[in-house]
Order: structure tokens, then C-alpha cells, then sequence
């Protein structure tokens, strides 16, 4: 694991050499620089592997002393792609660009060394950032980058892709932060992304993110399987990104971790490139309340069973569409700003109603303000399911599972929370139990109810979890109420007479220099 301090340190001094860039085109520049450093680090430790093979007498694989084919021997591919290693041309490697760093020429040399790459590299082709060339960075800055981002050792860690992930996660947040409002559609942070993934439990099947931005639900997915002992081969990962820079980061995002994703370029609602693929799990964060998602043209889509969305709001599109993309035995994850489970406009309210009687609606979490970087907006987790009653867990089709996690959470900057991992597992410990047949659940109040249909009629099948679980109980000490009000008046009155004590001291002091007041 790579310190935070580290991470801090490198976020410092390659945000200092920003200077007036944008922090929208400057993230392109120094992720696409870290992703060519890892790859460029990880075929050159392959290299001192092949190097020590036939070097040595006694291996299979060892060959005459003659320089000119021992030289010859280190360039064969196959000693590269049969270990997944991408292959990385003498012109693209780190410390050849490394050594022309100071030239004028430099932004041009990394293009075309992303080129290289991508023309011996058919999974990376068309996914990497290509405007180092046209970079607005001054004389000299970009050679910086390069220098500072030398000072990643990928080659020197056990788990090379473990450390580039945690620099890739660590920067990719803090440029969310830096862009603000503007940017980080793309970004949602890693403790959000998983209670989404704990409440779901992806251990095996199809698991797919209709706008799926830097690809940290899949991450976090593969994550899940590993950390519970599970093959990540028994999943599949399945996504589409209508951004084509923000498609190009999840590309290198899971690529950094050798993670095999089928992640399509294209606008999801009007151009489905998994159009015949139906799916296990499904995780979203989709943009906040977007109003130009082309509804005009969608007013006949098949999408929408429980009624038509209102052009200027997309939420209930999403809710939909992700809906129609499950397998009969499938469940969804989706992040949503908390107006979707309130909304009376544009017949939003209907389209809840039906999709509530309908019994697809599972699990309500609200969650704690100033946990995403680049949206106050208040959310809300949305957790849906095809069919509840067949009989994979508990018949659940009478009943919404209501959480409140408001209250959880912790501050770690001036703006921002963040969940624990007790937050986190204590939402999911409480899905689980509710959901299983066998499930130790029990309501909490003020933080969890498992509410009847009839409940959520009767509060207009409005889905806040606020207005179901009731107040927290507070904790009785056993101290009278009067007893109480007596030691605070007491407390008061001690406080007030020592503030007269004091002004009469002041004013003794001030009249020692002239001042009568």
C-alpha cells in the first residue's frame, strides 16, 4: 500500500506545476503520463525477467553469448504477451522519453509514443490521450511532469498494479475536487461506489454500468470477488461511456489492473451497444438531473413500462432502462440526487407509483451530504430488483427495505465525508439480513424499517427514508429533568458573576491609563 503522504506529495507538486491550466485538461495530461510510466515500468521488469532466462546456462531458454542476438532475444514479443504484458516499442519507453524531456519537441514525442503503443497494443487502440503536442503548459513544464512522474517506482512494488491503482484512485479524486461543479461526472468516490457493490454482492454473473465513467464500479466489483475469495473470472464486466475522454480513462483505468471490461463508446439511450445482453448486476451513477438526454425522440421507447419521463429529468429514465437491461433474476445499484424519491413533476410521481406496485423497488438508503467532490446536491441509493419472489432469497414483494444513513459518515477535509468501513458494512449487514430467509433483521429506529406497501401508500409512495424510520431513541442517564435545569441555572449564574468581576477589572485598568469609561 502506498503512503498517503506519498500520494499527497505527488498531487502537490504536480498540481504546482499547473500554473493557469484548467484542472479539466490538465488531469488528461498527467493520467495519460502515469498510465505510459506503468506500462513502460511493468515491460521493462518483464524485460530483466527474459534477460535473467537466457542469460542462464542451465535454463530452457538460454542462448548464445553473441551480443547481437542476445539483444535480439530481449525484443521477441512472445516473452511479453503470453504473460499479459504489453508489448512497448523502443521509441514509447519511459526512460527514452525520460532522456528528452527538455526538449521543445517532448509533447510531440509522448503522441507519438502513444500511437506506437496503441498500434501494438489492439486493446488499447483509440483509448489513449493524444494532445500532449497541443498542450497550453509553458516552456519546460511538461519535461517537469515527466521528471516528477519518474519518481514513481512501479517496477520496485510486489503489486505494481495495486500501487498504480491507488495513485490513479488518489489523483482522479483529487482532480474531481479541483474541477468542481464543471467536472467529475465521471468520478464517484470509492466509498460510495462500495456500499454499492457490498449491498449487491457481485460474486458471479454479468455486471454492467450503462455511463459507466472512469470504470470505478468495476474496479470495485473485481475488488469484492478477490477480497471474499471468489475468481474474478466469474465475473464479466459489461459498460458504455458516451464521453469519449472520460471512455478513454476507463479504458486505461482497467487496463492499469488488467482487468478484461467490454466497455463500449456511445450515448446508452439512443445507442445501446450491449442492445442484446441482459445482466446479473447492474451499478450506476449516473449525472444528477440532466435535462438534454434527447427524451423528444424517445417518446415510443420500449423502455418505458412504467410511464414516460419528463424531457427535462432523466432520473427515471435511468431507473428504466437499467430495469429493462436485468436478467429476471437480476438487481441494481443506482445513485440518484433525492428529488427522485419526492418528485412530483412531469408525472414522476406516477412512474414511482407503478414501478413501487409493481414490487421492483427494493432498498431506499439515504445518504450524508458533502460526500461527492463536485455536487452538493443531496443522494440517495436506489436498489431495484426484477423479481423478488423467485425464491433466491426472501419473498420481499410487499415490503421496501428503508435506510437512513444521514448521520454516518466522516469528515476528511473541510468539505467532504466520507463512509467508514463499519458505515459501509453496517448497510450491507442490514440488506443481507433483511433480505435472507434466514437473516437476523430487526428495525432501528431512526436509522432502518422494512415498511408494507400499505406504509408507502399511505405516505403517497413518497421513498424517503426519513419519513419511515422515525427519530433516533435517545439515551436516558437517569437524571431528573429538574435536576438537570438546577445544575445548568447554577452553572449560568457562576459564569455571570464572574463576567462582572472581570468588566470591573478592565475597567480599574483602563482608568490606570487614562480611560474612564
Amino acid at each position: 500500500m502506498v503512503s498517503t503522504e506519498f500520494k499527497q506529495t505527488l498531487w502537490k507538486s504536480a498540481d504546482k506545476l499547473r500554473a493557469q491550466m484548467d484542472a479539466a485538461e490538465y488531469k488528461h495530461l498527467v493520467l495519460g503520463l502515469i498510465f505510459l510510466k506503468y506500462i513502460s515500468d511493468t515491460f521493462a521488469k518483464q524485460q530483466d525477467k527474459v534477460r535473467q532466462m537466457v542469460s542462464d546456462p542451465s535454463s530452457e531458454y538460454f542462448i548464445s553469448e553473441d551480443p547481437a542476438e542476445f539483444a535480439g532475444e530481449l525484443e521477441e514479443r512472445d516473452y511479453y504477451t503470453q504473460d499479459n504484458v504489453f508489448w512497448v516499442p523502443q521509441e514509447a519507453r519511459w526512460e527514452t522519453l525520460r532522456s528528452k524531456a527538455k526538449q521543445p519537441d517532448i509533447g510531440s514525442l509522448i503522441d507519438s509514443a502513444m500511437t506506437a503503443i496503441e498500434n501494438e497494443n489492439s486493446s488499447l487502440r483509440g483509448k489513449l490521450d493524444k494532445r500532449f503536442g497541443r498542450t497550453e503548459l509553458g516552456q519546460g513544464i511538461l519535461g517537469e511532469l515527466v521528471d516528477l512522474i519518474s519518481t514513481i517506482g512501479f517496477a520496485d512494488s510486489e503489486k505494481s498494479s495495486d500501487l498504480l491503482g491507488e495513485v490513479y484512485e488518489y489523483f482522479l479524486g483529487q482532480f474531481a475536487s479541483a474541477e468542481g461543479k464543471k467536472g467529475g461526472q465521471f468520478y464517484t468516490p470509492s466509498h460510495v461506489v462500495k456500499t454499492l457493490v457490498a449491498v449487491l454482492s457481485p460474486h458471479n454473473g454479468r455486471v454492467y454500468d450503462p455511463c459507466c465513467g472512469s470504470g470505478g464500479m468495476f474496479v470495485q466489483s473485481e475488488e469484492f470477488v478477490k477480497s471474499h475469495g471468489g475468481r474474478v473470472d466469474d465475473i464479466s464486466i459489461y459498460g458504455q461511456e458516451s464521453n469519449p475522454t472520460t471512455w478513454r480513462l476507463a479504458a486505461m483505468n482497467l487496463a492499469i489492473r488488467g482487468i478484461d471490461a467490454k466497455i463500449e463508446l456511445g450515448d446508452t439511450f439512443h445507442n445501446d451497444r450491449h442492445k442484446d445482453t441482459q445482466f446479473d448486476y447492474a451499478i450506476m451513477n449516473p449525472p444528477f438531473n440532466v435535462s438534454d438526454y434527447g427524451a423528444e425522440s424517445m417518446q415510443d421507447s420500449h423502455l418505458w413500462k412504467y410511464g414516460v419521463p419528463p424531457s427535462g429529468n432523466a432520473n427515471y429514465g435511468w431507473l428504466q432502462l437499467v430495469l429493462n437491461k436485468l436478467k429476471p433474476s437480476g438487481i441494481a445499484g443506482i445513485v440518484l440526487a433525492n428529488g427522485s424519491m419526492t418528485s412530483n413533476s412531469g408525472g414522476e410521481n406516477e412512474i414511482r407509483k407503478q414501478m413501487i406496485l409493481d414490487g421492483v423497488v427494493d432498498c431506499m438508503v439515504a445518504l450524508p451530504t458533502q460526500l461527492f467532490f463536485n455536487t452538493q446536491i443531496p443522494a440517495c441509493l436506489w436498489f431495484l430488483a426484477r423479481n423478488r419472489t423467485n425464491g433466491k432469497y426472501r419473498n420481499r414483494k410487499d415490503e421496501i427495505l428503508f435506510i437512513d444513513a444521514r448521520k454516518s459518515g466522516a469528515l476528511i477535509s473541510r468539505k467532504n465525508k466520507a463512509f467508514t468501513d463499519e458505515d459501509i458494512a453496517k448497510i450491507s449487514d442490514v440488506y443481507h439480513n433483511w433480505r435472507s430467509v434466514d437473516g437476523n433483521y430487526d428495525d432501528i429506529q431512526g436509522f432502518c424499517k422494512s415498511a408494507s406497501l400499505s406504509e408507502v401508500e399511505a405516505n403517497n409512495y413518497v421513498l424517503t427514508p426519513g419519513r419511515y424510520v422515525g427519530t433516533e431513541d435517545i439515551e436516558d442517564d437517569g437524571i431528573l429533568f429538574e435536576n438537570k435545569v438546577a445544575v445548568i441555572s447554577e452553572k449560568l449564574k457562576s459564569h455571570f458573576e464572574e463576567s462582572i468581576i472581570l468588566q470591573e477589572r478592565i475597567k480599574v485598568n483602563l482608568k490606570k491609563v487614562g480611560i474612564d469609561i
